[in-house]
Order: structure tokens, then C-alpha cells, then sequence
């Protein structure tokens, strides 16, 4: 059985429902609403068809299709530069330090301030594994995928590159970070907004959230708990961030809490070891485990395959070349499957 990562089409849509119903809440990038999966992939497509990409927020809806059965199995995205349309709002985690000569004492306490420091950086989210395809390798594949297409189209991305974990939400759907801090100022619970939030986008924020820093002593012990860890399914994917050379700098996600890791773009491991090449040969060895891709926007793929270096070219295996459908002669980038 061979997978391969390709540009999301139109004909995705259903797809794509389907596994944003399996999320359990909380995935504000994959809503389980076809309008709002309709508009991502209108505007996917557009960007997909511009060869000259500016400083606007692009996004590229990106699908792990199996190459057999043609069905889609996993889906992630890219945004090029976030807040461009929208403010792009995080809570960044502060110490205020204050010492009482009379009683002796240094105090130090925790802030929560919301900001837009982020504003401007790339992302790569909306990553979704269909539960019954989670072995082999294929989340990493999904994930991966993403800094090959940064590599390959790198003028269209940011110098600084962010990705938001889902925080942590209990057996009710809930957040007990949204219900101890911003639901007492919305009159929602967190399913409602994280829900408006998803078709409408953030401006109710701006709107609605207090502007002064928020002191974590006086959150419920749930809320202060829930801050900067990630959902339990989102270990592993928090564990390959870091991999990747990302790490947690003190931002959080203002709905559930959840870390939002962040990394230089050039510093990603997945990029700054991707290495472009020429096919030569074709056969049934190919060489080492490695991640391919070939092709720019609309015709990008990427899949797992096997390379080996030949004089000025490389040989790779022929289910890798049929999954991306290449010949001898095509320019690919590659990076070592680890």
C-alpha cells in the first residue's frame, strides 16, 4: 500500500468532513463545517494557482491520498504569513517580580498578556490522521511534507514559524482553561466559541477579551493546570515539533491553553537538510529510506520512498516514482527518513 501528500482539490471536500467530525473539538483549522472547509479550499486553490506569492496570508490545504484506493486519509495545512487579515492573538506567559522590604519577602507571580506578537510568522496546522491509518510512519510523513513544501517555495514563507498545539480538553468537550479564564467573559462555553471562531475568525476577541494582563493565581486550579500543556493526543505531535528544532517560548492558545511552539524557518531540520537532486534511474532497489518530493504548488507531492546517490543524480525506487508520478529526468528534493 503507498500514500502520497498532495495539493487539497475541490473533490476533497467530503473527505475532509468526514475527518473533521473525528476531531472531538478543539481543531480550529479542520471545523466540522462544509462551509467553512469549502471556503479553506477555495482559498487553497487560489493561492495554489498563483505563481507569485506576496506578503498576504496564503494557505495551501495539503492531503495524504492513498495511491490505490484514491481515498483521502490525512489532511495538513500551511499559512504563509498569519494576521495579515485578522489580528493573530496569543497569550504570552510573564513573571512579575516585586519584593516587600517590610515583610521580607520577594513575590513572584505569573501573567498571562494577551498579544500579537506572533503576527507575521508562518504556520503549519490542521494536521488530521484518520485513526485507522496511524502506523507506518504516515503522521510523520503529513508532517514532514509541509517543511518540504516550505523548502521548495521558501520566498513565499516567513523567517519565523509557529505551530499551535490543542490544549487540554475533558471528556465533556470542554476546556477548564476557557471555562476558568475567557468564558466568563463571553457567556459561551468553549464548543460555541471554538466553534464561531472556526467560520467567523477572531474579532470577537479583539472585541470582547480584557486587554490587562491576567494574574494565573487568581484562574480555578483546573485552568492554571490546563496552561501550556498539550491535549494527550498531541504528545506525540509536540514530540516531533521538537525534533524539528521547535520549541515552547512562553505563547499559549487564548481558547484552550495549549503550548504554541515556534522555530526560525531556515533552523527546521526538515528544511535545512533537504537536499534537491536529479532522478537518473528508475529500478526496484532505489537505496536509503528517505522523504521525496517533486513538483511546485498545484502539481507538489511528496511521499516515502528509497535514494541513492549516483554520480551528479540519484536512483530512487519505482513505487516512490509511480506514487509521485515522475520519470527519469525530474528535478525531486529529498531528506532522510529518521
Amino acid at each position: 500500500m503507498s500514500f502520497r501528500i498532495r495539493a487539497a482539490r475541490d473533490e476533497d471536500l467530503p473527505h475532509l468532513y468526514e475527518m473533521a467530525k473525528l476531531t472531538g473539538g478543539g481543531f480550529t483549522n479542520l471545523p466540522p463545517d462544509k462551509r467553512s472547509l469549502r471556503a479553506k479550499l477555495d482559498r487553497s486553490r487560489a493561492c495554489f494557482a498563483s505563481a507569485d506569492g506576496g506578503a498576504g496570508d496564503e494557505l495551501f490545504v495539503l492531503v495524504l491520498e492513498n495511491v490505490d484506493t484514491g481515498q483521502v486519509r490525512g489532511t495538513c495545512q500551511i499559512f504563509t504569513h498569519v494576521g495579515q487579515h485578522y489580528p493573530f492573538y496569543s497569550y504570552r506567559i510573564g513573571t512579575l517580580t516585586q519584593h516587600s522590604k517590610e515583610l521580607g519577602r520577594t513575590f513572584r507571580a505569573d501573567q498571562l498578556s494577551l498579544t500579537t506578537d506572533l503576527e507575521g510568522a508562518s504556520e503549519v496546522g490542521g494536521l488530521f490522521l484518520h485513526p485507522r491509518e496511524r502506523a507506518g510512519g504516515l503522521g510523520m510523513l503529513l508532517a514532514r511534507s509541509r517543511y518540504l513544501f516550505i523548502a521548495q517555495h521558501r520566498a513565499r514563507f516567513a523567517d519565523r514559524i509557529l505551530a499551535e498545539l490543542r490544549g487540554v480538553i475533558d471528556e465533556a468537550g470542554g476546556s477548564p482553561f476557557w471555562d476558568g479564564l475567557a468564558g466568563r467573559f463571553f457567556g459561551m462555553n468553549f464548543q460555541d466559541a471554538d466553534q464561531f471562531n472556526a467560520i467567523h475568525g477572531h474579532q470577537f476577541i479583539a472585541d470582547l477579551f480584557p486587554k490587562h494582563p491576567i494574574y494565573t493565581a487568581m484562574l480555578p486550579e483546573a485552568a492554571r493546570h490546563a496552561i501550556g500543556l498539550p491535549h494527550p493526543s498531541g504528545r506525540a505531535a509536540m514530540r516531533m515539533l521538537e525534533t524539528e528544532g521547535f520549541a515552547f517560548d512562553k505563547y499559549i492558545d487564548i481558547f484552550d491553553g495549549g503550548p504554541t511552539m515556534t522555530a526560525f524557518t531556515d533552523k527546521v531540520r526538515t528544511i535545512a537538510e533537504a537536499r534537491p537532486a536529479r532522478v537518473i534511474a528508475i529500478d526496484d532497489d532505489g537505496g536509503e529510506p528517505a522523504l521525496i518530493a517533486s513538483g511546485s504548488l498545484a502539481a507538489f507531492r511528496c511521499a516515502y520512498g528509497r535514494l541513492r546517490p549516483v554520480g551528479d543524480g540519484v536512483v530512487i525506487d519505482r513505487t516512490c516514482a509511480a506514487a509521485l508520478g515522475i520519470a527519469e529526468g525530474a528535478d525531486i528534493s529529498h531528506v532522510a527518513r529518521t
